[in-house]
């Protein structure tokens, strides 16, 4: 639900929004400004700029002016993270944010980013996914880091410094390097105590030059992202003058802020604050900047994590932003930091996790159920498990997949469990149609143990002669074969959506799939195996871009399962039995 406070709000700033503008086409070298932002406390102090000159066109359609600050802490730091979004005013005309800054320079030397780029306005797109690959964190879908000006000096965005708490420092080690591409700066524990409550603050208190706090994740976990307001517009804000994340359409809460201090640093000087209390949400997130509109409330989405088995159980309660590349990124940290807190740093382990994503307007909740083994990086594994389905779902851009409720619970044991699909052979290699094929499957551990586990599979009557083929294999294996038959067919609604993702098997099985090799095509979400040749003409005319894919796909006739018990179930085989007349 959406809340606004009262009408007092657009009052208070209403003389900010009548601030005049100062047009890019009359910056020229030589002219002299004042900017504005906080160096302690919530005070806003003025500093010097002097116009040096534009960078038409660095850009698309963008262009950058650069400006030498001077005054105040800015001659023993130089341009300091957390001041992205500091307004400059020439004549008291508002010119624009400060936003970039070169690398390694000896002087305060910044990029401004005019104000007239910053409030453009901005449409936002939707972004449909393809099915993310095993592995592939959702980090990865971010946007690079923006360049200005590269080589030895560049003039690049200014970093924007993220303050972690309750995280491990492997999760900050594991996460910092994602981090930095996107232009967020890692800090951990340097919060200074600073959480906002469940009230808002007075937004008349909110000035250009005020600091503020992008809060991502609140709870036994924060993530805080500082930056400053550039201009207010009634209830409009604009800050940073450079992107946050690039999430176009977003809802992020900020929270006012404080400067405990500013640390000189000899590679890139920085800000410590402190979040205070509510007052906005972020609704705009572009490469000018980021937007948004004062005492507007935004949805959070509550997180529990639980993890048990090896030593007492740790209950961790969170509170994240809904959006749909930074909530399965955060939940990736959050579940990484949570099972690396429980356990030991390394060696064997299995972690079987478990948990549901609840969706509002209906949609059933996206099932999470698999085991995780190995030597080390399992925690990687298990949260990679949680963030990717997540991804996808949210990367879809379909209606309906509005996160209501996520609780997950990792069961941990501090040994390797996993078998080795090993050998697999059938009591005999002809039948005829009608009888019975029996198999044995071999799984091996790692220590050497084995376990043959047997099952059978009829023929059907009247069928045709030729191979038919068992593929024993693991749930990824099993997974990626039907991936083919869906490759080009994105789900049309979100019920599609989950109900596909709740079909995905599960790695302590191990498959069996009975098929043979003749054509199959998806109808509504299920394969048809092997139709008559006039259903194939029709269905191949309906899919014409999808046809050859789908002429070469094996038909599946049949799937048994296997029980792995608690272990991680992996490998493939396949062995051919022929069938005659």
């Amino acid at each position: 639900m959406i809340r606004r406070l009262p009408a007092v709000l657009l009052l208070a700033a209403s003389l900010d929004a009548q601030t005049a503008l100062f047009p890019l086409s009359e910056v020229k070298a030589g002219l002299r400004g004042v900017g504005r932002s906080v160096f302690s406390g919530d005070r806003i102090e003025e500093f010097q700029v002097e116009i040096l000159g534009v960078l038409e066109n660095a850009g698309p359609k963008q262009s950058i002016i650069l400006g030498k600050l001077s005054g105040g802490a800015l001659e023993s730091t130089g341009v300091l993270q957390g001041m992205s979004g500091s307004p400059v005013y020439i004549g008291g005309r508002l010119v624009g944010a400060v936003a970039l800054a070169f690398s390694f320079s000896k002087e305060p030397i910044a990029g401004i980013r005019p104000i007239e780029e910053m409030l453009r306005v901005q449409t936002a797109t939707s972004i449909r996914a393809g099915l993310p690959l095993p592995g592939q964190s959702p980090a990865e879908l971010f946007p690079p880091r923006e360049e200005v000006l590269s080589g030895p000096s560049r003039l690049v965005e200014i970093a924007t410094p993220v303050s972690l708490g309750g995280f491990t420092q492997s999760a900050l080690d594991r996460f910092a390097p994602e981090l930095r591409k996107l232009g967020l700066e890692p800090r951990q524990g340097i919060l200074g105590g600073g959480r906002p409550g469940r009230s808002f603050g007075d937004p008349s208190s909110m000035r250009p030059g005020s600091m503020i706090s992008v809060q991502l994740l609140t709870g036994d976990m924060s993530v805080g992202a500082d930056g400053t307001l550039t201009h207010i517009d009634g209830s409009n804000v604009y800050a940073f003058g450079h992107r946050f994340v690039s999430a176009g359409a977003t809802e992020l809460p900020f929270a006012r802020a404080e400067v405990l201090t500013v640390l000189p640093n000899l590679a890139t000087s920085f800000k410590i604050s402190a979040a205070r209390e509510w007052m906005g949400t972020i609704t705009s997130d572009y490469s000018t900047g980021v937007a948004g509109a004062l005492g507007r409330r935004a949805n959070m989405v509550p997180a529990s994590i639980a993890v048990t088995g090896a030593g007492p159980r740790h209950d961790y309660r969170l509170e994240m932003v809904h959006d749909r590349l930074l909530s399965p990124f955060l939940l990736q940290m959050a579940l990484f930091s949570a099972v690396d807190a429980t356990g030991r740093a390394a060696g064997a382990a299995t972690l079987r996790l478990r948990g549901a994503v609840e969706f509002h307007d209906g949609t059933p909740p996206l099932r999470l159920n698999n085991i995780y083994a190995g030597d080390a990086n399992v925690p990687l594994l298990a949260s990679l498990g949680a963030a990717i389905p997540l991804s996808y779902c949210m990367q879809s851009g379909l209606a309906g997949l509005r996160l209501k409720n996520v609780a997950l619970e990792i069961e941990r044991q501090d040994a390797k469990k996993q078998w080795q699909i090993d050998q697999v052979w059938a009591a005999r290699n002809r039948v005829r149609p009608g009888e019975t094929v029996e198999l044995a499957v071999v799984l091996v551990s790692d220590d050497g143990a084995e376990t043959t586990r047997r099952l059978s599979y009829t023929v059907a009557a009247g069928a045709r002669p030729g191979p038919l083929y068992f593929t024993v294999s693991d749930g990824m294996t099993a997974n990626m074969a039907d991936y083919q038959q869906i490759v080009g067919a994105t789900p049309r609604s979100a019920l599609q959506m989950v109900s596909m993702l709740n079909r995905l098997r599960e790695n302590s099985r191990a498959y069996v799939r009975v098929w043979r090799a003749e054509p199959s095509f998806p109808v509504q979400g299920a394969e048809l195996p092997d139709p008559p040749a006039s259903v194939s003409l029709i269905l191949a005319r309906a899919q014409p871009s999808l046809t050859s894919a789908y002429q070469t796909r094996n038909a599946k006739l049949a799937e048994m399962e296997i029980d792995g018990g608690a272990a991680v179930v992996s490998g493939s085989r396949t062995i051919q039995v022929e069938v005659r007349e």
